[in-house]
């Protein structure tokens, strides 16, 4: 799947323009970002498109050198399953088992 890129969002439509995929992560201030929104549309659900634009979106904010705040449901959920991301994030923090 090919993504686009913007400056607040990350997001791959159909050839038809149908929205199939995004993370939105609107600027809070001038250091911390949120992620607020991802979407994958249902006939796509399953095939781990939600995570890799979670990642995406993660490198985007880590190069802008912010901090993020997870907003989605998803989001949060996503950083407690992968506490290797977790560096930039405020408000999401789980303890690393060894």
């Amino acid at each position: 799947m090919k993504f686009i890129h913007r400056a607040e969002r990350i997001y791959a439509k159909d050839k038809e323009g149908r929205l199939l995929a995004e993370v939105t992560f609107p600027k809070r201030d001038e250091r911390r970002t949120d992620i607020n929104h991802v979407f994958v549309d249902e006939s796509l659900r399953g095939q781990g498109i939600a995570s890799e634009l979670m990642l995406l979106a993660y490198e985007t904010i880590k190069k802008q050198k912010k901090q993020i705040v997870a907003k989605c449901p998803y989001a949060i959920d996503w950083f407690k399953k992968h506490p290797e991301y977790q560096d930039i994030v405020i408000n999401v923090k789980t303890q690393k088992t060894t």
